[in-house]
């Protein structure tokens, strides 16, 4: 929780939380789901994201968001 409060939007979270140490991946996706809620994913961060993936793992990520729309707080 301490880095969504320290954080200013989605990325300050999540680079707050890596530069932690520790277990910086697991506190950085724990922090990116709370920041998600919050702030929202900027869509330049999306497209960025989406590009990684294969066909088929898009495909399924885009039916999830279909089902399930992201509503932030």
């Amino acid at each position: 929780m301490h880095c969504f409060y320290e954080s200013k939007d989605f990325e300050d979270a999540i680079r707050i939380a890596v530069s932690l140490g520790g277990d910086s991946d697991t506190i950085a996706a724990i922090t990116g789901s709370i920041a998600e809620a919050y702030y929202g994913i900027p869509n330049s961060l999306r497209i960025q994201a989406a590009g990684c993936l294969d066909t088929e793992l898009l495909r399924i990520v885009n039916h999830f968001e279909e089902k399930y729309p992201s509503k932030t707080l």
